[in-house]
């Protein structure tokens, strides 16, 4: 079964960083498409990134900004965040995309406030 523990949420002020990790277990990660999601308060969840061999593909709301990217020897999927806005305030979950519904893990917090 898939299993997926994001990590490196946190609190940030406006125009700061944070990396996000995810590691994977329970499919071939190198073969996987992965992806980034976050949900704020209030509002459904969305694809924020997306990795696969074919290359990557981003939101509008975070292209520029935020990189995706994977290590297939560490079955872990990054999401380096700069340029952070208030408005990227939200759970982050990491799963393959298209998502494993059974898979949602907890996400991690990712709070952009001064």
């Amino acid at each position: 079964q898939v299993q997926l523990v994001e990590s490196g949420g946190g609190l940030v002020q406006p125009g700061g960083s944070l990396r996000l990790s995810c590691t994977v277990s329970g499919i071939i990660f190198s073969m996987t498409p992965t992806g980034w999601y976050r949900q704020a308060a209030g509002k459904q969840r969305e694809l924020v990134a997306r990795i696969s061999n074919g290359g990557t593909i981003y939101a509008d709301s975070v292209k520029g900004r935020f990189t995706i990217s994977r290590d297939n020897p560490k079955k872990t999927v990054y999401l380096q965040m700069n340029s952070l806005k208030p408005e990227d305030t939200a759970v982050y979950y990491c799963n393959t995309y298209p998502p494993t519904h059974l898979a949602w893990g907890q996400g991690t917090q990712v709070t952009v406030a001064s």
